[in-house]
C-alpha cells in the first residue's frame, strides 16, 4: 500500500513538473526566433504570427519591450511576461505580435539610473538620440511596417518596466507610427508629451505599493499627455509592488481597447 501510495506520488509530482514546461516549450515554439542585422548590429527577437497566417490579409502588429531583468542574449527571457497574454487571445485578436531583447549592457530608454538608492532614481533624457538597442527596434518596426501584410493604421507598443520607459520614448520618437500603446510601471520626461499626436490614446498601469519605480512617473506622465491634448488613461493598483503586470494582464478590457484604436479612425480618413 506505501509502495502504491509513493508511486501515485511520484507521477504527480513529474506531471506538476512536465506540465509547465510544457506551456513554456509552446510558447517557445510559436514565438519563432529572429535576428535583425543593420550593419555590424544584431538585434535578437521572438515574432508570433496569426493561426493561418496568409500574405494576401493585412494584420495588426504588437511590439512588445520587456523589462530589465529580461535582458540577455538568449531570444528567450524576453517572452517572461506578456507572451502568455497574446497566446491565449491568438484566436481572437489575429495579430504579429513582437518582442525583441535588449543586451544586458543597453536600455531601451535613454535614462541615468542610480541603483545605489532606494528607491530607483532615474534621470531621462528622451530627448537625446536613441540607445542603440531602440534604433534597432525602430529599424526592426520600419521594416515591418513596409510589409504588404501588416496593418499600418493598426501598430502598437506596449512593455513593463524599462519597457514602459521605452514605450513612452519609442511614441516621442516616431510618433506617427502607432495607433496606441500602453505602459506599465515606467517613466518618462513628462515634456515629451508635447510631441505625442493630438488624441492619441495610452493605457498607463502602476502599483501604488512600487518601490523600484515610483508611481510618480506614471502619474506625471498621465498628467502631461492630458495636458498637451493626448488621452492618457491611468490605472493604479493600491495593493501591487514594481510586479503591476500581473494586474494589468489581468485586465479583461485590455487587448480590445488595444485593437480597438487605428490611426485610420484617429486620423477621420
Amino acid at each position: 500500500m506505501k509502495k502504491r501510495f509513493l508511486y501515485i506520488l511520484a507521477v504527480l509530482l513529474f506531471i506538476l513538473l512536465i506540465v509547465p514546461a510544457s506551456v513554456e516549450a509552446q510558447e517557445n515554439e510559436a514565438f519563432i526566433k529572429e535576428h535583425f542585422i543593420k550593419d555590424s548590429d544584431t538585434l535578437n527577437y521572438r515574432i508570433l504570427f496569426p493561426k493561418d497566417f496568409s500574405e494576401e490579409k493585412k494584420y495588426p502588429v504588437v511590439l512588445f519591450l520587456h523589462g530589465a531583468g529580461e535582458r540577455g542574449k538568449d531570444n528567450q527571457s524576453q517572452l517572461t511576461h506578456g507572451s502568455d497574454l497574446f497566446l491565449k487571445h491568438q484566436e481572437e485578436f489575429p495579430a504579429i505580435v513582437i518582442f525583441p531583447q535588449a543586451p544586458k549592457e543597453d536600455y531601451w530608454a535613454r535614462v541615468d539610473v542610480n541603483r545605489d538608492t532606494v528607491p530607483l532614481q532615474f534621470e531621462f533624457m528622451n530627448e537625446k538620440s536613441a540607445t542603440n538597442s531602440l534604433e534597432l527596434v525602430m529599424e526592426l518596426m520600419d521594416k515591418m511596417a513596409s510589409e504588404s501584410y501588416v496593418n499600418k493604421d493598426r501598430i502598437y507598443v506596449g512593455g513593463l518596466s524599462m519597457g514602459g520607459m521605452g514605450t513612452f520614448e519609442i511614441v516621442y520618437k516616431k510618433p506617427k507610427m502607432f495607433a496606441a500603446a500602453f505602459a506599465i510601471c515606467g517613466g518618462a520626461n513628462p515634456e515629451i508629451a508635447k510631441e505625442y499626436p493630438e488624441g492619441f490614446n495610452i493605457w498607463l498601469f502602476h502599483g501604488k505599493k512600487d518601490d523600484v519605480v515610483l508611481p510618480k512617473y506614471s502619474e506625471a506622465m498621465a498628467r502631461s499627455i492630458n495636458h498637451y491634448g493626448g488621452n492618457a488613461k491611468l490605472s493604479l493598483y493600491p495593493d501591487d509592488n514594481h510586479n503591476s503586470w500581473d494586474s494589468a494582464f489581468s485586465e479583461p478590457n485590455l487587448l480590445p481597447w488595444l485593437f480597438s484604436h487605428s490611426l485610420e479612425n484617429e486620423n477621420g480618413k
